[in-house]
C-alpha cells in the first residue's frame, strides 16, 4: 500500500483529538490537588498556629500519605485516567510512582516483589537526579574558586 494512502486511511479511522479536552480536566485536577494544599497550609498556619517550615511538611506529608493511599486501593489509577497530567503535580506524582510498583508487585512477596520492585519507576529519577545535583554542584563550587 501506498504510503499516502496508507495516511489517508489511518487518519479517516483515528479517533477525534480530545487535547482541549484533556488540557481541562488536567487543570482542573491539578487546580483541585493545588487547592486542597492550600486550603490545609492555611489551616495549619492559621489555626493550628505550625511555623512555616512546619506548616510545609505537615502538607507534605499528607499529600504524600493521600496520594499513596488513593494509589493502595486503587483510586488514584481512576483519577489519572479522568485528569491526567493534573494528577502529576510533582509531590503526588512522585508518590504514585513509588507506591504502583510496590502495589502491582506484592503478590511476589516483600522482599522479591515489593522490596525490588518499589523503586523501578521512581529509581532513574532519584538516581539521575541526584547525579545531576552533584555535577551541577560540583560545577558551582568550581566557579566559586575560579573567582
Amino acid at each position: 500500500m501506498e504510503a499516502k494512502r496508507y495516511e489517508k486511511l489511518v487518519k479517516a479511522h483515528a479517533p477525534a483529538s480530545k487535547t482541549a479536552k484533556n488540557c481541562l480536566f488536567a487543570f482542573l485536577g491539578g487546580g483541585v490537588i493545588c487547592t486542597l494544599a492550600q486550603l490545609l497550609r492555611e489551616l495549619f498556619l492559621r489555626v493550628v498556629g505550625l511555623d512555616e517550615e512546619t506548616t510545609a511538611l505537615t502538607v507534605s506529608v499528607i499529600l504524600i500519605f493521600a496520594a499513596v493511599l488513593l494509589t493502595g486501593i486503587g483510586v488514584f489509577d481512576r483519577l489519572a485516567k479522568r485528569f491526567g497530567a493534573g494528577t502529576l503535580v510533582p509531590i503526588t506524582g512522585f508518590a504514585n510512582a513509588v507506591a504502583s510498583p510496590a502495589v502491582d508487585s506484592r503478590a511476589e512477596g516483600l522482599v522479591l516483589g515489593v522490596g525490588a520492585k518499589i523503586f523501578t519507576v521512581a529509581g532513574p529519577v532519584l538516581l539521575y537526579g541526584v547525579l545531576a545535583g552533584g555535577l551541577y554542584g560540583l560545577i558551582y563550587w568550581i566557579i566559586l574558586l575560579v573567582k
